[in-house]
């Protein structure tokens, strides 16, 4: 993975900072082509990985990539899964099997009987891997070497103690996508303990990691043990603590800690990115 991943955060107006600050995003960013501009600008201080949610709007900034292969060339996307928001809307507005219609891929009559099967058996690793291909729809085409669980569903999960359900979804994506699977949590310790009881060696975990422990299930302590003591490819995200710490001491702090593969973030500015991917440069060199 890359050092710098860049996120979508800022294009649907989540802001941990501000509701001033997301309805200014929401604002600027209702077109297209300001993403598209946001993305450019992140590429020419080079990010090359761009880590977002399966909005629906993504589906358009995949259409634009997929129709410029050459500027595009060895552009990644991390596709986050689901988009809880998404699924929640679409149940409200078409129902349990109304959503199913729209979003299950394929054949409509194998992937509902597919589905129909699940329900009744109550084989919830069927129902996972439909989603999952329904999902993916969007990115056919896109270079998607690492497919990530959104932490709502992992932290679920993990909560409700099913393991096979977050073992599965590492092997279907292998199987199915030639990619590696991610999981977003708050709870990355717990987490690794579960995978790594589970048979995976060495997982992709992105968790909050900041100075303050902001969202840090365990605490902060902790997490500075595991990432010490464990094997994992960590990606650090809010690193800025929820906006309770300067950009250039949370970078600092993150880029001093050890087995941080990579670090996660979002702006909605030229200027944003630039400081930075400066910072994490420059705390990079210091710590060699």
């Amino acid at each position: 993975m890359e050092r710098i991943l860049f996120g979508d955060n800022q294009f649907f107006a989540v802001n941990h900072i501000s509701d001033e600050k997301s309805r200014a995003q929401s604002i600027k960013f209702k077109d297209d082509s300001a993403i598209i501009k946001t993305l450019d600008e992140a590429r020419f201080f080079g990010i090359n990985t761009f880590m977002c949610t399966t909005h629906d709007r993504i589906a358009n900034i995949c259409e634009i990539i997929r129709n410029d292969q050459v500027k595009y060339a060895g552009f990644k996307i991390y596709p986050c899964m689901p988009y809880a928001h998404k699924y929640a809307n679409a149940i409200t507005e078409l129902g349990i099997s109304g959503t199913i219609k729209q979003y299950v891929p394929g054949n409509i009559f194998g992937s509902l009987f597919k589905g129909g099967i699940a329900f009744l058996s109550k084989d919830f690793i069927s129902i996972m891997e439909l989603l999952i291909d329904a999902e993916m729809k969007m990115f056919k085409g896109i270079n998607t070497p690492v497919i990530f669980l959104q932490n709502v569903i992992t932290d679920l999960f993990l909560g409700l103690g099913a393991d096979e359900i977050l073992i599965r979804f590492h092997q279907y994506v292998k199987e199915k996508y030639n990619a590696e699977a991610g999981f977003i949590t708050m709870n990355m310790p717990r987490l690794l303990d579960t995978l790594e009881k589970g048979g995976i060696d060495n997982p992709i975990i992105c968790s909050s990691i900041n100075k303050v422990g902001f969202r840090m299930s365990g605490g902060k302590k902790l997490y500075e043990k595991t990432l010490k003591t464990r094997k994992l490819r960590a990606i650090a995200m809010q690193v800025l603590g929820g906006g309770a710490i300067p950009p250039k001491e949370a970078i600092e702090y993150v880029c001093n800690l050890p087995n941080i593969e990579s670090i996660l973030f979002g702006a909605s500015s030229k200027a944003n990115i630039q400081n930075t991917t400066e910072d994490i440069h420059y705390f990079d060199v210091i710590n060699k």
